[in-house]
């Protein structure tokens, strides 16, 4: 399948979208016309946004036009189209989580990314699907079905953020939106070929859950250059009083860390740690590999050092789920009816549910302790590090209606959950990661890198992502016509 001819403003980068409707060169009425186009052909298939207004759309089109037209400036996302997962509140739209029984819940207020996206000039589109409550790494629940890969439409496209990733990827929107507690952006960015960032825990508020204090848990960015990442997420970073653990703003100028000039990047003086595994027991698909090896070699052609090291930790998808995962989803058990849900939300959920309220509190200590051990153990090897590479997760595909790689069946649910993934020790160490497309497989599958960063890495992390996505052949765009 090929693109039709008049869809050139869907693969436009969200900076070049927002130059060019600054310049007076691009209506934002323009923009919106094709993009509902695109979705109503496409996102039937797609299932990638659950919730979308034309009317609103043309009309948000209009003011930002009439705006533009008296002068007034548009912001930095003059005209972007972007999305908002659902679970991210907009007022007086759904926020269900994806879960049934909260069919026909809808925000009372807008979350601070939701605002600063607004007020930055972007052109909403609508919101995106995601598992029941973001729990796992595949898009489906019982509420609005399961999202479709735009590179195959018999694949999942990953999760939590799978809406987010498909929308970019067969570009329903420039920008999407994401939240990451175990890869939930970095993973379906791999899967759909697109790039994913997670920053540090607290450069963007978030009120995702009801605790204020999820150490674990960050808003990100799914775009399909790493310009456009650090363009919304200069958007969306700097502090707000309602996210107890957001960051003062200033120590990161995120557009600059990703400007490399008109030259070749030059990372003379890094040092690339490449770690094909992370240290963990799952196998990694060899395909993936190959692709992921051969992009990390790039570094060297930069001036940057390349090694093969790992951090020396240990115990860390045990940690994860016992002072992470268990305790996230424990609220749940008590929250729900699960008997008059039977058949209306996924078991696993309700396993991991249950699980975590059987937990004692000398088991959370403990998995708080194996935590921490894996910080301070990431901490010492960054030190001798300025990035640690890896494949991003370890398989390419899953087919759509499977909970993981059908090679994980059987296992214990910690591991079909975690066992393919290179995501989580990122968010236990609440430090930046990004995941860029690299390659793709035999069989037409997009394969992602990640790169992570120390304690507040961000510029650094998106510096060298930046410097090799420009080496790096480019990753076409899916066919999805």
């Amino acid at each position: 399948m090929t693109t039709s001819d008049g869809d050139e403003l869907a693969w436009l980068s969200a900076t070049t979208i927002a130059q060019r409707v600054r310049s007076g060169d691009l209506r934002v009425v323009e923009i919106a016309e094709q993009c509902l186009e695109r979705v109503r052909r496409l996102n039937p298939t797609l299932n990638a946004l659950v919730h979308h207004d034309p009317d609103q759309v043309r009309a948000d089109a209009a003011r930002l036009d009439a705006a533009i037209a008296r002068g007034d400036d548009p912001g930095p996302l003059a005209g972007v189209p972007y999305s908002l997962k659902e679970s991210t509140a907009a007022a007086g739209l759904p926020h269900t989580g994806g879960m049934k029984a909260a069919e026909g819940h809808l925000a009372e207020t807008d979350a601070v990314v939701t605002q600063r996206l607004a007020g930055a000039g972007g052109l909403f589109l609508g919101k995106t699907n995601l598992p029941e409550n973001g729990y796992k790494g595949v898009t489906d629940n019982h509420l609005y079905g399961a999202t479709r890969n735009p590179w195959n439409t018999d694949w999942s496209p990953g999760g939590s953020t799978g809406g987010g990733a498909a929308g970019v990827a067969a570009g329903l929107t420039a920008i999407a939106d994401g939240s990451d507690g175990a890869g939930s952006i970095r993973i379906p960015a791999a899967m759909c070929g697109v790039v994913g960032f997670k920053p540090s825990t607290g450069r963007i508020p978030q009120q995702l859950l009801p605790t204020g204090f999820a150490t674990f848990l960050s808003h990100g960015v799914l775009a399909r250059t790493v310009v456009d990442a650090a363009l919304m997420a200069s958007v969306e970073a700097g502090p707000d009083a309602v996210d107890p653990l957001s960051l003062p703003a200033g120590d990161v100028d995120w557009r600059a860390a990703v400007d490399l000039g008109d030259g070749d990047p030059d990372l003379t003086g890094w040092r690339i740690a490449w770690s094909p595994d992370l240290g963990f027991d799952h196998p990694t698909d060899s395909e993936v590999l190959a692709l992921c090896e051969d992009a990390v070699r790039r570094f060297a052609d930069l001036g940057a050092t390349v090694v093969d090291a790992t951090p020396t930790w240990s115990g860390v998808e045990e940690a994860m789920w016992s002072a992470v995962w268990l305790p996230a989803y424990a609220g749940d058990a008590d929250y729900y009816d699960w008997d008059a849900l039977e058949g209306q939300v996924d078991p696993e959920l309700r396993e991991i549910a249950f699980a975590g309220a059987r937990q004692t509190g000398a088991e959370i200590a403990a998995g708080e302790i194996g935590r921490t051990a894996v910080y301070r153990a990431f901490r010492g090897f960054m030190e001798e590090h300025d990035v640690l590479v890896s494949p991003t997760i370890r398989v390419a595909r899953i087919p759509v209606g499977l909970y993981g790689p059908p090679h994980l069946d059987g296992l214990p649910l910690r591991q079909r959950m975690l066992g393919w993934l290179n995501t989580y020790p990122f968010n236990m160490t609440g430090t930046p990661a990004i995941s860029i497309p690299v390659g793709v497989t035999a069989t037409g599958f997009p394969v992602g890198l990640q790169l992570a960063g120390g304690h507040l890495a961000d510029a650094r992390v998106l510096r060298a992502a930046a410097a090799l996505e420009r080496a790096l052949p480019r990753v076409a765009h899916p066919s999805v016509d």
